[in-house]
């Protein structure tokens, strides 16, 4: 099992080279049927794409969702 100093140096490595992220949170009133809310984030995937990253629904039916897409770096090659 990895220690968590060895995680800390396993993410920095991952960050340095480049695995970084971008967040976008989606908030879904209660009345959003589910199909909806699939299509809504169907389209976010296909045509932005988002990923799903997490979602969470509050007591008072009102869900949010965290959309995540890879930053890539482009290096100049001038």
């Amino acid at each position: 099992m990895d220690s968590p100093t060895q995680r800390r140096l396993t993410r920095n490595a991952w960050i340095a080279r480049g695995g970084q992220y971008e967040y976008r949170v989606v908030t879904l009133p209660r009345s959003t049927s589910p199909v909806d809310a699939c299509r809504l984030l169907t389209d976010e995937a296909e045509y932005g794409r988002w990923e799903l990253a997490r979602t969470r629904l509050y007591a008072g039916g009102e869900r949010r969702v965290w959309l995540r897409r890879k930053i890539f770096r482009v290096e100049s090659t001038l």
